[in-house]
């Protein structure tokens, strides 16, 4: 039976990360605070009203670049300790302390890039050339010179960052401090209910009636907060609108892409196209899961059921070093060494705990390791989910000892595929490793249930209804949760047609995504997974060579923007080839588990 979670002062320690790799003590990241606050003390004094050479503007780069190394260290610990628990007050203070205190510094110094940008072109130009590591940061400068306000503007804004960064804060405390779960009761037994409980559990819940009374029980008490998370979302896509308009842009879309070095071409292709093509292979996989498991009716709740769940092993944390080593070997013994490292020195969050962040992330402070959350549940999805964040912290640990932390910001548009295909290259790994049939069938579906339907189907459909929102702001709208929860029934709707069951409660599932608050994110992991898709075919086919060039990819940063590092990889996104090709390969996965399941079902 699956119990309530424990207080993160009862999680033994061998279960959490070691944020002692940023700082042993708490008084060694104060003193890097201070360091942080002389520092831009002294590039204000040194340099403001001064950057009018080459010379000068590089000085001002390279001491910005040490206080940005230090200003992400600090970041970094403080956010990390509240992400494992929203209870902690003490480390919610210093984090919004330290976040008051960076919006500050960043106010006083916003003054460079417009004093840069206020420079003749052939000036910037001039210091681009005299300096390898500042490159790119002043290339991005006179990108974004059509789009820079007045001086005291800028500086305006950066003094406001938290406040505009609150939608987000509020989401979150709303979602994990906040809300507290009842117990619900299937049969005259009682389950405790939780958000991570839900997400990591129930969803998966073989038992039809407590994962659909689990679905109910769990959408009840989100519902509870649509008004309030609804304002907060409103909150936020107005700002970005505001934004937008104050820099210029005709619209908020051509804004949030702008970052991204994407075009709105390779935005709408990604949604268009799988919403089109990728739907009808769904719903047959839908109706196969709804087939095997004898299904009344085929439910948003039944689409994370296992094709075989008596065949879904327990892995114990000890076992999944030893599928990962073995299954991303391929990538080299350096590439090996670092997973041996992560799992060694704890880079690695593993907890159940009250009060942690659902879902999985990997955060890579410059100059450090990386730190991996997740919660873990002693399933092979746990071990793909792993996998996938140890691709994050892969593709820093090459990209931050080869770049200046300026040419670490890699697009969003691309930084899922160093992650995804980590989840791809073990399940080509498990397929070599044991022909039973049985066991193909369970792997595959791994590929189909956790991989694509998790980058290709979840956030897809999270990047068709944001979309929507975005449609309404950029036409001087607002939203609420009526209107929520409309747009995001019709984007179900439209994906899974009459084969899926849309229900009150699945048009809520708008309420349980922070990436809402990312910018247009959602949709880049579908992104990541056509070029991981397109990276993991030539290695299959070409072998080391295409593994020597998707480690030049790794290493490369933000130095080229999304195509480039397609390119790099031997990729072009540049057309619809790539992600009709890999939409094409998710249906021939789709194909052979049903065939695998029907000479199975002849067996018997």
């Amino acid at each position: 039976m699956k119990t309530e979670l424990k207080s993160r002062r009862d999680i033994p320690v061998e279960l959490t990360w070691d944020l002692s790799l940023i700082y042993a003590t708490e008084e060694e990241m104060n003193q890097d605070v201070e360091r942080a606050k002389s520092l831009c003390n002294s590039i204000v004094q040194d340099y403001k009203g001064k950057l009018n050479t080459p010379q000068l503007i590089n000085a001002c780069i390279d001491d910005l670049r040490e206080w940005t190394r230090l200003v992400t260290l600090v970041g970094n610990y403080c956010d990390l300790a509240v992400s494992v628990d929203y209870y902690d007050t003490h480390n919610q203070e210093r984090n919004d302390a330290f976040a008051s205190l960076t919006a500050e510094m960043d106010s006083r110094l916003s003054f460079i890039s417009n004093e840069i940008a206020g420079q003749e072109d052939a000036v910037i130009q001039e210091a681009i050339a005299l300096s390898t590591e500042n490159k790119h940061y002043l290339q991005d400068i006179l990108r974004m010179k059509p789009h820079l306000l007045h001086p005291e503007t800028e500086r305006a804004l950066a003094a406001l960052s938290q406040t505009i960064r609150a939608p987000y804060q509020i989401y979150n405390m709303a979602k994990l401090a906040d809300m507290k779960f009842d117990a619900f009761t299937v049969n005259g037994k009682e389950y405790p209910l939780g958000y991570s409980l839900f997400e990591d559990n129930y969803e998966y819940e073989e038992d039809t009636q407590v994962r659909r009374s689990a679905f109910a029980a769990f959408s009840a008490k989100i519902r509870a907060y649509e008004n309030v998370t609804a304002a907060a979302y409103n909150t936020q896509v107005q700002t970005d609108k505001t934004i937008a308009t104050l820099r210029g842009f005709d619209s908020v879309f051509d804004s949030l892409l702008f970052g991204q070095k994407v075009s709105r071409e390779m935005y709408n292709r990604q949604i268009d196209l799988i919403t089109e093509k990728l739907a009808p292979h769904m719903r047959r996989y839908a109706r196969l899961l709804k087939k095997i498991h004898k299904l009344d009716r085929m439910t948003f709740a039944d689409l994370k059921i296992a094709v075989d769940p008596e065949y879904d092993p327990k892995v114990t944390i000890e076992e999944s070093r030893e599928y990962i080593e073995k299954g991303l070997s391929i990538l080299g013994e350096e590439y090996v060494e670092m997973v041996r490292e992560a799992y060694r020195d704890r880079w690695i969050d593993f907890a159940q705990n009250q009060g942690k962040s659902t879902g999985g992330f990997c955060a890579s402070p410059y100059g450090k390791n990386s730190f991996i959350l997740l919660s873990w549940n002693e399933r092979m999805s746990d071990v793909f989910t792993l996998a996938h964040e140890l691709g994050h912290a892969g593709h820093f640990k090459s990209c931050n000892s080869s770049q200046s932390i300026f040419d670490t910001e890699v697009s969003t548009y691309f930084v899922e595929a160093p992650s995804t295909i980590n989840e791809l290259l073990m399940a080509h790994y498990l397929l070599k490793t044991n022909p039973d049939p049985r066991f193909r069938r369970w792997v595959l579906s791994c590929m189909i249930s956790n991989t694509y339907y998790h980058n290709f189907v979840t956030h897809l459909m999270e990047a068709a209804y944001q979309r929507e929102v975005y449609k309404i702001i950029d036409d001087g709208g607002s939203v609420n949760a009526q209107t929520l929860t409309r747009l995001m029934r019709e984007t179900l709707q439209a994906f899974w047609g009459e084969d899926v069951e849309i229900t009150d409660d699945a048009a809520h599932t708008w309420m349980r995504q922070p990436h809402y608050y990312m910018g247009l994110y959602s949709y880049t992991y579908s992104a990541g997974l056509t070029v991981a898709t397109q990276v993991c075919k030539r290695i299959e086919k070409e072998g080391e060579c295409a593994v020597e060039d998707w480690k030049k990819v790794l290493a490369a940063g933000s130095t080229l923007d999304p195509v480039g590092l397609a390119k790099l990889a031997g990729i072009d996104i540049t057309t619809d080839a790539p992600l009709l090709d890999t939409i094409a390969y998710i249906g021939e996965i789709i194909d052979e588990i049903e065939k695998l399941t029907d000479s199975m079902e002849e067996l018997s």
